[in-house]
């Protein structure tokens, strides 16, 4: 299926029973989750959406944007309403206004960066839409600093492959994070969002910065971004596969719509 722009509709083949990584409703499908043939399935699936975007598809391709008429009435929160480590809440307390935001790993020039030095870069506004895997979308305006531009200012490696975002919430006993490779890290509407529908971005929604990876289902939208990294290997984090999801439910690691 496409949608009015040509782009691969992956949600709406899932729904039509198509096997596709990441549609497991959270905390609805343990039995198929856990079911070693389906999980191997979905991994093949994650390869042919991957080339769908990186070979078929122009691969720096806008995600569709729409106008301030369409932004949703109403937009669902998901996972942690709140961040949750012992910085965050201090920060919390004293609104951010010494909160920093720590970029290195394979950068030549590792970086602290607070928020109003953050508002204060070239930013980005888009109105897009957030495609749940749990089957519910909503559109909503967002601004923020683009990421590629903070990789600039950091001097990433030619080495980089992947960015991996630490975050400030644990998800039960484990912290949640998340990651996308280097070309989607410079996408043009990949932004480090401190902005939603034209206010300051709501604690939960994922105050003070959020990930904004449009081409990308919302797993991969991390909340409360505390550090960015930059390294060639994902599988010293955590579990290995890039990200919460992927770690505990074999959710795909290219999460392309």
């Amino acid at each position: 299926m496409t949608d009015d722009r040509g782009c691969f509709r992956r949600r709406d083949l899932l729904r039509g029973v198509t096997l596709g990584g990441s549609g497991l409703l959270l905390g609805g499908c343990d039995v198929m989750n856990e079911n070693a043939t389906f999980r191997s399935a979905l991994r093949g699936a994650e390869k042919l959406n991957q080339m769908t975007h990186r070979t078929l598809a122009d691969r720096a391709a806008l995600a569709p944007e729409y106008a301030m008429s369409d932004i949703s009435p109403v937009f669902k929160t998901n996972g942690s309403l709140t961040g949750t480590s012992t910085d965050y809440l201090a920060h919390l307390q004293n609104d951010f206004a010494d909160w920093r935001l720590r970029i290195d790993g394979l950068v030549a020039n590792p970086m602290d960066i607070g928020l109003a030095a953050l508002r204060a870069m070239p930013s980005r506004t888009q109105i897009t839409r957030h495609d749940c895997v749990e089957g519910w979308s909503a559109i909503a305006q967002w601004q923020g600093t683009p990421l590629r531009l903070l990789l600039q200012q950091a001097q990433l490696s030619p080495r980089a492959k992947y960015i991996v975002f630490h975050c400030a919430d644990n998800y039960g006993a484990r912290p949640y994070y998340e990651s996308i490779d280097v070309i989607d890290a410079f996408h043009p509407q990949t932004i480090l969002a401190w902005g939603m529908n034209g206010e300051t971005l709501p604690i939960k929604y994922g105050a003070p910065v959020r990930l904004r990876v449009e081409r990308q289902l919302g797993y991969k939208h991390a909340k409360y971004v505390m550090r960015v990294e930059a390294t060639d290997d994902l599988s010293k984090f955590h579990g290995g596969k890039g990200g919460y999801w992927e770690d505990v439910g074999d959710y795909e690691y290219y999460a392309g719509i």
